[in-house]
């Protein structure tokens, strides 16, 4: 081995204890730090200390052999950078030599989202009689309601949820939490599933869970187990669009931003910490935008 696997364990609990980073972030370190050191040692690299500028570069040419997008070199460069960064507070390494590496410029690509009728078919197609249909309808109506991430649903207790004022507490990235709003439709669909499908599928695990989701064997859902769900749906809609939780994050911003809402509302119920992260929803859809013309332009 190259020797790296103590600096990088010291360094997940680095980022777990005073970077409260997520598990997935974690995740993402751990395997753009592992994809590095094994070209490192394909490359007869001996040592940390033998990682320089040049080998970089060579580094950089060989992701783009292997065709990965800017976008993910500019991850992976920003996580050895912030790794490295960590060896040399650690008295580690002498330098970073990430540090003289741009960055190459990220594709910005537009959200992919949902219109409003695609949305529309796929609230028809659960059979609400059943308990597995009545989650289904729950997990749709409150990702499209509240935009919240699949891991956030996922991670959702009974407790969460007021139902007086219509709220849900959720626990985003980096343990923060927020109150984000739901309308009368999610509040009608938890409640039926609260009522009278949760219960039937909480007899099956034959164990107590305060997992607001679970699956058929009555044990928390995962978020794979989410994503087969909405491809489910999207089959018995006939829709020939792909769509992932995400999609259904992107489709909430998307439409509350094309109804008048502003952006740092929107930041807010999403729970994103920087506004730019919001802002890649600031365009429209050509509806939209050819309705606005239509209102306000005097010779339209």
């Amino acid at each position: 081995m190259f020797g790296y696997s103590n600096h990088c364990e010291a360094f997940v609990e680095y980022l777990q204890f005073e970077k409260n980073a997520s598990p997935y972030t974690i995740q993402y370190y751990q395997q753009d730090i592992d994809t590095f050191f094994l070209f490192c040692e394909k490359e007869g690299l001996q040592g940390i200390q033998d990682i320089s500028y040049p080998v970089i570069r060579v580094y950089l040419t060989d992701l783009y052999e292997q065709r990965y997008s800017r976008r993910s070199v500019s991850r992976k460069i920003s996580s050895l950078r912030t790794f490295f960064r960590f060896l040399e507070r650690e008295h580690i390494v002498e330098a970073n030599p990430f540090l003289s590496v741009s960055l190459p410029k990220a594709d910005h690509p537009l959200p992919d989202f949902l219109y409003e009728k695609e949305m529309e078919k796929l609230f028809t197609v659960s059979d609400l009689t059943t308990p597995l249909g009545q989650r289904n309808q729950a997990i749709l109506e409150l990702l499209y309601g509240t935009g919240i991430r699949v891991s956030e649903c996922t991670a959702l207790e009974l407790h969460s949820f007021d139902f007086t004022i219509e709220t849900v507490l959720v626990m985003g990235k980096g343990k923060k939490e927020r109150y984000v709003p739901f309308g009368k439709y999610a509040h009608e669909a938890l409640e039926r599933y609260m009522t009278d499908g949760r219960p039937k599928l909480l007899a099956k695990g034959n164990q107590s869970s305060t997992k607001m989701f679970l699956n058929a064997r009555g044990r928390p859902i995962t978020p794979r187990g989410i994503r087969t769900v909405l491809n489910d749906m999207v089959k018995k809609a006939s829709l020939t669009v792909h769509v992932h939780p995400h999609k259904i994050r992107h489709t909430f911003a998307t439409h509350m931003l094309n109804e008048g809402a502003d952006l740092r509302s929107v930041q807010e119920l999403l729970g994103h910490e920087h506004l730019s992260s919001t802002q890649i929803y600031t365009h429209v859809t050509k509806d939209h935008l050819r309705k606005i013309y239509k209102r306000s332009h005097p010779r339209a």
